[in-house]
């Protein structure tokens, strides 16, 4: 596949063997049994171990409407009043899905400090993807009425490490709200599960995402399939 081609559709159940083992992509699939193939990046940590990546702004526009469905109808239930994203990726999600509840706006929170934001309105803000980047993560202090006493979801495009989510999750406790639900398109790995349990036993529970992918080993024939580490949770 050229890099340009993942993300922009959708298979029908069984189009890709279901054997575990990966070569240049991993088969990601969604509840309804439809397949979506991912590119599958090394880990530059060292620990020779690879991850499927999702960038959900690069997807088709039918890709992420069906992500943004998915994710809608499992916090539907909690009736949501306002969907909360967190930057950059997770914006495109959080909207989509906002407008699949049928609100006619989101919130979106912000690493762009415009001069009237406030500084005890953010906190410092690390992701998996840009670590060694100093950033800070605002919220409008105009957004807050929009959220103040609401049932909020909280909207990622991948949890992964847990360090932006649970920034997001900072940011809005500190102003006095707790949302309701987290949501993802993608549950990247386990490791997200340690870095909510820190913020609170509650978050893991109210976590939900559309698919979820493990951390990716290489086997004695050079293919990918999941860590055993992964499988056994």
């Amino acid at each position: 596949m050229a890099p340009h081609d993942f993300w922009q559709e959708l298979h029908r159940p069984g189009t890709f063997a279901g054997d575990g083992e990966f070569t240049s992509f991993y088969v990601a699939v969604l509840e309804d049994g439809r397949q979506l193939r991912l590119p599958i990046r090394e880990l530059a940590d060292g620990d020779r171990g690879a991850l499927a990546s999702l960038i959900v702004n690069q997807a088709s526009f039918l890709v992420l409407d069906a992500l943004a469905e998915s994710l809608a109808e499992k916090i539907r239930p909690m009736r949501i009043d306002v969907v909360a994203g967190l930057p950059t990726l997770g914006l495109t999600l959080a909207a989509a899905v906002a407008q699949k509840l049928g609100h006619s706006r989101y919130v979106p929170l912000g690493t762009s400090r415009k001069f009237w934001y406030r500084d005890e309105l953010s906190v410092a803000l690390s992701s998996i993807t840009t670590p060694t980047q100093q950033k800070r993560l605002y919220i409008d202090p105009r957004m807050l009425p929009l959220l103040q006493g609401r049932r909020v979801a909280l909207i990622d495009d991948v949890i992964s490490s847990g360090a932006s989510i649970v920034a997001g999750l900072h940011l809005l406790t500190g102003c006095g709200i707790e949302p309701v639900v987290i949501g993802a398109a993608m549950l990247q790995s386990e490791r997200w599960r340690e870095s909510l349990a820190a913020a609170g036993p509650q978050w893991s529970a109210r976590t939900v995402g559309v698919f979820a992918t493990p951390i990716l080993e290489q086997n004695a024939r050079g293919r990918w399939q999941a860590s055993p580490a992964w499988r056994a949770i």
